[in-house]
């Protein structure tokens, strides 16, 4: 069952600085699930469990596109779910780059081969999830050949359009975390432009976590005192031994934000307190799942549905306007063991607008032309 923040407990009024303070008049970047299902099994997700269908149709885009013109939006990530299992997808992705904006595919990459034409004709960029060496990554996916399919459908879009950015994305957790150094090597095998790192989150009910007691969850996932302790040595070498990775941006984080996630590990063992990232992803970003749930972020309570109002209304509801004024990001438990931050500087919100209008009209231009 979906959890709203419920309207019991909220204060009788918003004040009027508050809402000016928390209303949301720009929004730069917004996720989609365009559908809720996935063709994996991976250990540290348990989206593959999902057995009720559901997914994007080019009316609900249809819908959400105005309110994105009004809030500016000039990014769009599609995850899931796998969002290549909806036949739309080339569809949706093109009515969003005709309005100027930007179309990220995150995908498992399975199906990258057999769509590969529509991905490059549809989308600005890809991002795959890579868990490790081929054996290591078909043992993550659970599912047979993923790795040798992933590399395949690579392959395919950078013959179709040699251009493409294709960058990779590993989720660090039990099964991989001796194995960062290996997984760059795969990434550079297959011909990515980078490869990113992040903490697999063990704490949450987000990515259908809650379909699985805790304790089951955490201990496929969660490292060990031993294992922290050798994750931590492997940073420490992929840090040395890949200088070179580092400075020219293959890798995608810094060191120091490679340190972060063996101190998540060490977080979740209570050696360490947790510490919340710097993150304004509330106030910059939502995330629209399948169903049409809208978070202020994956791992925060739904605000609403857009069942029920635009995604402007939803926004600047009474309830997401408590919710933000209430957010204290520093102590608030949820953001203090999060995995997947997001910072937008205030320069970068502010030239939003005309930054949107000028993709839109070059869009339009190069469609005219």
């Amino acid at each position: 069952m979906t959890t709203l923040i419920s309207i019991s407990t909220l204060d009788p009024a918003v004040d009027s600085a508050d809402q000016a303070l928390h209303r949301i008049h720009t929004m730069p970047i917004v996720v989609i699930y365009p559908h809720n299902q996935c063709d994996c099994r991976c250990v540290m997700c348990d989206i593959w469990r999902i057995r009720d269908p559901k997914e994007l149709s080019v009316a609900d885009l249809e819908r959400y596109i105005a309110s994105f013109r009004d809030l500016g939006v000039r990014w769009v990530v599609f995850t899931g779910g796998e969002p290549q299992k909806n036949s739309r997808l080339p569809i949706l992705a093109r009515m969003l780059r005709d309005d100027g904006i930007r179309v990220t595919l995150l995908t498992a990459g399975l199906l990258l081969d057999a769509q590969a034409e529509t991905i490059v004709a549809s989308v600005d960029d890809v991002i795959v999830s890579l868990d490790g060496p081929p054996s290591l990554h078909n043992r993550i996916r659970r599912v047979p050949r993923a790795f040798e399919r992933l590399a395949t459908g690579v392959r395919e879009l950078r013959r179709l359009r040699p251009d493409i950015p294709i960058c990779g994305r590993c989720t660090v957790q039990k099964l991989n975390h001796t194995s960062l150094r290996a997984t760059v090597v795969s990434a550079r095998d297959i011909g990515l432009k980078s490869i990113s790192f992040l903490a697999a989150d063990v704490t949450s009910s987000a990515f259908n976590r809650h379909s699985v007691s805790s304790a089951e969850g955490h201990e496929q996932i969660a490292l060990n005192a031993v294992e922290v302790e050798a994750l931590e040595q492997e940073v420490q070498r992929l840090i040395q031994e890949h200088a070179c990775d580092l400075n020219s941006g293959f890798i995608a984080e810094n060191p120091a934000k490679l340190e972060r996630i063996v101190r998540h590990f060490r977080a979740g063992l209570g050696q360490l307190e947790p510490v919340a990232p710097r993150c304004n992803a509330p106030w910059v970003s939502a995330v629209i799942e399948a169903g049409g749930d809208v978070r202020p972020c994956f791992f925060h309570h739904p605000l609403g549905n857009t069942r029920d109002g635009t995604l402007h209304e939803i926004l600047n509801s009474p309830q997401a306007l408590q919710f933000r004024k209430n957010l204290d990001i520093a102590t608030d438990p949820i953001c203090r063991r999060c995995v997947c931050s997001l910072y937008v500087p205030k320069a970068e919100m502010l030239d939003a607008g005309s930054t949107f209008a000028a993709r839109a009209a070059r869009r339009k231009e190069a469609r005219n032309g």
